[in-house]
């Protein structure tokens, strides 16, 4: 009985050790599938500022600058306001005029008629005075009126204008006469095509792959930038 018993165990032996390496095989192979399958299917990071459409827009800084910031906002928006004096404002004296950054301005005027107007004629500024548009933003930014109560005024506006040194209003008043439905169509497709990358309030920045919505902090776009540089 033992010669026998320990006959079957060789014999067992000498069939299981086999079967042991296929199982063993299979199960390597299958973990190396599984890996290179998981590789396959994980979603590279995505450069968010590659989607964004910028030509035609409205910019400041180097037109070839490595680092591009886009920007969505509201002219009557409070929290806009804020963004362009704490953030714009440092953003521009420490990057954009030593020409490391661009910063491209997007429409998302939303909150009514003086929004409207206003991007209208911040259609037209471009387009005729492009030298002299953020000096024009700013003025209406460090002018900006309370929200939604009809301040934005056809003579309200000229009179903002007019703060402009060589800007003529007649030109401004003549492209908007003429371009004010061109204008519309390239107002609402920047909203479009910022609620389509995420935005959803005002004021939105997009850097890299990296979306902020809401008056971003200065010192981490900061530091988020030196590393963009180097």
């Amino acid at each position: 009985m033992e010669t026998e018993t320990n006959s079957n165990s060789a014999s067992k032996v000498n069939y299981s050790t086999p079967v042991a390496i296929v199982l063993a095989g299979l199960i390597i192979a299958g973990a190396m599938f599984l890996t290179d399958s998981k590789k396959a299917v994980v979603p590279e990071k995505v450069d968010l500022i590659k989607q964004v459409n910028i030509e035609g827009s409205p910019f400041i800084g180097n037109p070839n600058a490595k680092v591009v910031i886009v920007e969505w906002s509201d002219y009557q928006c409070p929290a806009c306001q804020y963004a362009d004096q704490n953030f714009v404002t440092p953003l521009v004296a420490d990057y954009i005029n030593a020409g490391k950054v661009k910063l491209v301005f997007k429409d998302f005027a939303f909150l009514g008629p003086d929004s409207q107007a206003i991007a209208l004629t911040a259609r037209a500024v471009w387009e005729a005075y492009p030298d002299k548009f953020y000096q024009w933003h700013k003025i209406f930014f460090d002018n900006q009126g309370k929200e939604n109560s009809g301040w934005a005024t056809k003579a309200k506006i000229a009179s903002l204008n007019a703060k402009v040194a060589g800007l003529d209003q007649k030109v401004i008043d003549n492209l908007i006469a003429k371009n004010s439905a061109i204008y519309q169509v390239a107002i609402d497709a920047d909203r479009a095509e910022g609620a389509n990358l995420g935005v959803n309030a005002t004021p939105s920045f997009i850097m890299g792959d990296k979306l902020q919505v809401g008056v971003p902090q200065y010192s981490v776009f900061k530091s988020a930038i030196d590393l963009l540089l180097k």
